[in-house]
């Protein structure tokens, strides 16, 4: 779920902290990419008709295979550097909000069967693809794949974008790709959106700024958590009645949920039993994640050519000659890359607001007072890499 309102909120009360990117502007930056969110894309996405998705011709579903291989060639043929992290055990916190995820594509699938007996494929769409759910069979074959073509991958303890924080805070890479705005609230220096996005609708990436969301919003590191648990998370349900801007001005108030608690009104606002924002706040500052002294170091190596063939080809029958040229040009950029990356190469970067134009006028009031840093993150469990560098 992410953050609700966060984008639209950041769009018009800080635009600053916001940026459009060229995607050929990350040509030598190391990436990490929150793996589970982009395979359930490419699950809802990728090669769908209706309610079918795309298979091999035993009838095995392929869908997350073709969007990883094709977009992260596309990625490694910009000269980027990819590390893809794949999701490890959700917290206790979150079972609730996966509970209601279960029971929503419960209730899709009662739709889907209503939709094909009435014969409104428009229907049949939607509600199929709000059924899609990512296996571990999907991460382990795309972790197969990845690691064929030459990328690292890595298994995160718990949740896949707080470890794709700690990456980009400890410096092991320039950004995180992911859609999902609570990558900010774990803290990463710079997220970056669209970037997997399909090349045929030319998208630019949006990249955000994490330290000029603090400065443009006023608010302190502890602060902006706060804000992001009354905006919506995955770990509480949110207090009704308020929304992403009503949060906001709260916050700027009061200085914390715990003043905002003690001066609302609770018969106009609905405050949710329980609420375990305090559990929810330390979750966001003290996520289950290995930090960069225990991290390997991350090795980009040639892809394996006759592997992917074996895999691609003869196990998932895709086409082969589609898959050598990719591996081609693969192997023609890797020249490209090594020589680096030149920062004046580029020009500046576009800074957008979002579409309603003007930063709207937020209540001033007092700021709260800064928080302590937390306790250091527990250990996890690696895979696909080496040692550090």
């Amino acid at each position: 779920m992410g953050i609700q309102g966060l984008t639209k909120l950041l769009g018009d009360a800080a635009p600053g902290c916001m940026k459009e990117q060229k995607f050929e502007n990350y040509f030598g930056r190391k990436i990490a990419v929150d793996a589970s969110m982009h395979i359930y894309a490419f699950l809802v996405v990728v090669g769908r008709q209706g309610d079918q998705m795309l298979t091999s011709e035993t009838g095995e579903v392929t869908s997350h295979l073709q969007g990883m291989f094709f977009r992260t060639v596309r990625m490694l043929e910009a000269g980027m550097k990819p590390v893809f992290v794949f999701e490890g055990k959700a917290p206790e916190l979150k079972r609730e909000e996966l509970a209601k995820r279960s029971n929503r594509r419960e209730d899709a699938n009662t739709e889907l069967e209503a939709a094909k007996e009435a014969g409104n494929a428009e229907d049949v769409e939607k509600y199929s693809k709000r059924t899609v759910r990512v296996t571990r069979e999907h991460n382990e074959e795309c972790k197969r794949l990845l690691r064929l073509m030459g990328v690292p991958v890595l298994e995160a303890p718990s949740e896949a974008e707080a470890q794709c924080a700690q990456l980009c805070k400890d410096g092991l890479v320039y950004g995180i790709s992911t859609e999902d705005m609570d990558s900010l609230t774990f803290g990463t220096p710079k997220l970056i959106r669209h970037l997997m996005a399909p090349s045929s609708q030319k998208p630019l990436a949006m990249e955000f700024d994490h330290e000029l969301v603090l400065k443009e919003l006023e608010l302190t590191e502890d602060q902006f958590i706060d804000l992001c648990i009354l905006c919506g998370c995955d770990y509480t349900a949110k207090i009704s009645g308020i929304g992403a801007v009503r949060a906001l001005s709260l916050i700027k108030k009061h200085g914390s949920i715990e003043g905002v608690l003690a001066a609302l009104d609770s018969k106009k606002y609905q405050i949710p039993e329980p609420f375990p924002y305090q559990e929810a706040r330390r979750l966001f500052k003290e996520p289950d994640v290995v930090k960069g002294d225990q991290i390997p170091q991350l090795k980009w190596t040639s892809p394996d050519t006759e592997g992917l063939i074996d895999f691609l080809v003869k196990e998932k029958t895709f086409a082969e000659d589609r898959i050598r040229k990719a591996v081609e040009r693969i192997n023609a950029a890797k020249g490209k890359a090594s020589q680096g990356r030149l920062e004046s190469f580029f020009g500046p970067a576009k800074v957008v607001s979002s579409t309603m134009g003007k930063r709207k006028e937020v209540p001033v009031a007092a700021k709260g007072k800064k928080g302590s840093s937390g306790a250091a993150p527990k250990k996890g469990k690696l895979g696909g890499m080496g040692k550090k560098k």
